[in-house]
């Protein structure tokens, strides 16, 4: 058994996430998490919300509420969709929480203490017209190195480069629009990553078995222009953590907060803890998972993540955790992989909240359940290349893999035995049509189990339906219906071989469709079922004269009405 420690990027609070923030960290590393706990392993998977910054102040006050009593109330929204999609998290925590405060202030300690923070007078944007200080993400303009017109003060969404402020072109506030900008001096820390760039690109060397994505975007910030640059890791804002050197005051820092790019990631080690206090594990429950001179040696640390975070997860956060690491007193873990993913888009173009353009988490289970999503986003999920949503696609999903193949498989098992055997489970004698499934779905074990090892997840879709498909192929030629009129032996022997078959498929299928594995389990009266080890026995599990009951339709076909009714409401405005 190994100890695997999970982490999916933290949703932002303001707000309900589209089907594209889903799949692109949160999903796929709970299929992940599932399949690590199934093969038997100690598995912690964590999540958060991520709550500090403007965007949480300025959708509070829109709501008219205090910003901590948003956070809470969307905080509260967010966990009930990730419930709803069966997201197994161990601990869905918030990055406000005293545990986040009080580790990003010691970390900034332990980074001054190493001499990798540095205080700097810089030069930042203010707007009369909102009168305060904006962030770099409420500045936005024309990108200096790609012309993209709608870059971010901090980073460009369409080429990814890192950028500052004063960097954009026609430069104009987000919250007003206003044009009319001043630059003013204000004092902030900076963490010097330039500093760690060799230690840094040194670590990354190590990290052959990352996905290209991964790895390529980590090179091009450490190579882009200068290198990787130091960075401002405090705000002038109301809301967040307060700037403290440990326990210590910091002078000079009075009402200034962290940014939060530097304290959400710290937050993964913060949800630890609040999971931790939360089930009575106390300090020794979480530092063994993320300090390796306290017990986390042993760990396997993996990340999940859309590729415009890989920057931070891949430089900045490590450049925290070794900075902290620095004198040998503390031996944080530092992540051992991070997937990432390229973009899901909708109908060929983008996801648009403004427009109402596109599928959200709560609009999604709404319309259909969580299975019917999981199942085509997985299949569809965007490893190699940035994947596209249609309604089409999603409809052939639906009805080609989940309706006619798994869905279709049990139901005609289960109604057939249960109208002509019984609902018993029979006896029966395997043969060599059985025998040959056992070879086959052998060798398919095998592919689906070192797809999902390697978090080829697309591929491992495909491995699992072509399972499915090899039970229906069994069925079409076993002909039950045509056996159980000259030799009932032999068709008792095909419903005993296809009810395991059904046990098994719950098995296998639990990390992506987790709702119908679980129906199909009650089905045949099972409450739990263990990852096979071997295919025979695996297909011999159920015991003779146990009942099973025919389940409610798993997966209902959409027709073409409907899927049109879908895409005229999910269009956007015109």
């Amino acid at each position: 058994m190994s100890r695997i420690l999970i982490t999916s990027a933290l949703p932002y609070i303001n707000g309900v996430k589209h089907l594209g923030n889903l799949v692109g960290s949160q999903l796929p590393a709970d299929v992940f998490a599932r399949y690590m706990r199934a093969r038997g392993n100690e598995v912690l998977f964590i999540c958060a919300t991520d709550e500090h910054g403007t965007p949480a102040e300025l959708a509070a006050a829109a709501a008219g509420e205090p910003v901590a009593d948003y956070c809470a109330r969307l905080w509260q929204v967010q966990k009930d969709l990730a419930d709803g999609f069966r997201l197994s998290f161990d601990h869905f925590g918030r990055s406000s929480s005293p545990e986040n405060h009080r580790l990003t202030q010691h970390f900034a300690g332990r980074l001054a203490d190493a001499g990798l923070i540095s205080e700097v007078m810089e030069k930042q944007i203010y707007s009369p017209a909102d009168g305060r200080f904006l962030p770099d993400r409420y500045i936005t303009g024309t990108c200096p190195n790609c012309g993209y017109p709608r870059a971010r003060g901090d980073q460009c969404e369409n080429c990814t480069k890192q950028l500052d402020p004063t960097d954009l072109i026609e430069p104009r506030s987000a919250i007003s629009g206003s044009t009319d900008l001043e630059v003013r001096e204000t004092k902030h820390l900076y963490l010097r990553q330039s500093l760690m760039r060799d230690e840094l690109r040194r670590w990354i060397g190590t990290k052959t078995d990352w996905p290209v994505l991964s790895t390529s975007i980590a090179l091009k910030w450490l190579d882009d222009g200068d290198g990787l640059q130091d960075r401002g890791i405090t705000r002038d804002l109301d809301w967040g953590i307060p700037v403290k050197r440990g326990n210590e005051e910091w002078p000079g820092m009075e009402g200034k907060v962290f940014y939060v790019w530097f304290d959400a990631p710290i937050e993964y080690i913060g949800a630890t803890a609040e999971w931790a206090h939360a089930t009575g594990r106390g300090e020794d429950g979480w530092q063994r998972w993320w300090r390796c001179d306290l017990g986390a040696a042993d760990v396997r640390y993996l990340e999940f993540m859309g590729k415009d975070n890989v920057p931070f997860h891949t430089l900045s956060f490590p450049a925290t955790i070794l900075g902290a690491n620095q004198d040998g007193r503390e031996d944080w873990k530092l992540v051992d992989y991070i997937k990432s993913f390229n973009y899901l888009n909708y109908e060929g173009g983008k996801f648009s909240t403004s427009e109402g353009r596109g599928v959200f988490m709560d609009q999604a289970l709404d319309i259909l359940p969580a299975d019917y999503w999981r199942w085509w986003l997985m299949s569809n999920v965007p490893e190699g290349s940035d994947s596209n949503f249609t309604w089409e696609s999603f409809q052939a999903g639906v009805n080609k893999d989940l309706a006619d193949v798994l869905g279709n498989f049990v139901s005609r098992v289960t109604k057939f035995a249960a109208a002509r055997i019984g609902t018993e489970v029979p006896e029966g004698t395997y043969g060599p049509a059985e025998e040959a499934v056992i070879e086959e779905l052998t060798r398919r074990l095998a592919a689906y189990e070192a797809a999902m090892d390697a978090i080829e997840l697309r591929k491992a879709s495909q491995e699992l339906r072509a399972i499915w498909v090899a039970g229906n192929e069994y069925l079409q030629a076993a002909a039950p219906w045509t056996a159980v009129k000259t030799d009932p032996a032999r068709a008792a022997a095909i419903v005993r071989f296809s009810l395991n078959l059904i046990r098994l498929y719950a098995v296998l299928s639990q990390p992506f469709v987790p709702d119908a594995s679980a129906s199909m389990l009650d089905a045949l009266g099972i409450e739990d079922a263990h990852w096979p080890t071997d295919i025979g026995a695996a297909l011999d599990m159920l015991a003779t004269g146990a009942a099973f009951s025919v389940p409610d339709v798993l997966f209902a076909k959409i027709d073409d009405a409907r899927r049109e009714g879908f895409e005229a409401r999910f269009a956007g405005a015109a």
